[in-house]
């Protein structure tokens, strides 16, 4: 069963661009604290935002 994750195969390239320290994302690098996505949708789920909790990475995948 191949996971669906990063380049295919779960290796993981830093994305310098995308800091991310959410470890438990399939699209974490493990071994540093970026994103190894080129680019990431970032969503919200509020009618009208206010606050930073209010965002949500919707690219977010669950290992």
């Amino acid at each position: 069963m191949t996971r669906d994750c990063t380049n295919g195969g779960c290796a993981c390239t830093p994305n310098q661009s995308i800091k991310c320290t959410v470890n438990n994302c399939a699209h974490h690098c493990q071994d540093t604290q970026y994103c190894g996505l080129n680019t990431i949708q970032v969503g919200t789920h509020e009618t009208n935002p206010t606050m930073v909790e209010c965002t949500d990475c919707q690219s977010f995948k669950l290992k």
